[in-house]
């Protein structure tokens, strides 16, 4: 890392944080609450000074034994309901699925790895619901065939850039934001 903790911090320098915590994490150093804290605020950091702290007591990795980052999750919904919310880590890019189901995906307390993440949604005859931090800005470029897209654009405020993709034929995708919008369970 670098000496100037105002140096403003880049995806790379975040990224670097992540797989060292990563590593505690298969390593047993850190537990999974304490994981999801620190990837949390390394993934926030705007400098090199938040950074700095959330790797001090962890041994430093080498960059040939530091684990490939997530990249892509794929989330699944076939002739029945799946819902993942809470505290979780999601990665850059969630590719979602839902055939003759349902299928809801809570981002509002999720880890979210950078500050921006692509949803391609793939809907066949089913529910999908996609609930989204308040800050996040929200951008729809999928499709509708025979159903319906429902999604609010967002705010403007320096929150997260969420990007949807993808088609649904006879189905419901619907992005929401807030607490008491829909029943996730």
């Amino acid at each position: 890392m670098t000496d100037d903790p105002d140096l403003r911090a880049s995806d790379a320098d975040r990224d670097r944080v992540a797989a060292v915590l990563a590593e505690a994490l298969a390593t047993g150093r850190l537990t999974t609450i304490e994981h999801a804290d620190r990837l949390d605020v390394a993934y926030t950091a705007k400098t090199m000074g938040e950074l700095v702290p959330l790797t001090r007591d962890l041994p430093q990795v080498s960059a040939s034994d530091v684990p490939a980052a997530i990249e892509q999750q794929v989330i699944s919904s076939k002739f029945s309901k799946v819902v993942r919310k809470g505290r979780w880590v999601a990665s850059r890019h969630l590719r979602l699925s839902a055939r003759f189901g349902a299928l809801v995906i809570d981002l509002s307390d999720a880890v979210l790895p950078g500050r921006e993440i692509t949803i391609e949604t793939s809907a066949r005859f089913s529910k999908m619901i996609v609930r989204v931090p308040e800050d996040a800005h929200v951008i729809d470029e999928g499709s509708s065939l025979f159903g319906k897209r429902n999604v609010t654009a967002g705010s403007e405020v320096d929150g997260p850039l969420i990007r949807l993709t993808g088609a649904s034929k006879f189905s419901k995708v619907i992005v929401t934001r807030g607490k008491d919008d829909w029943n996730l369970h």
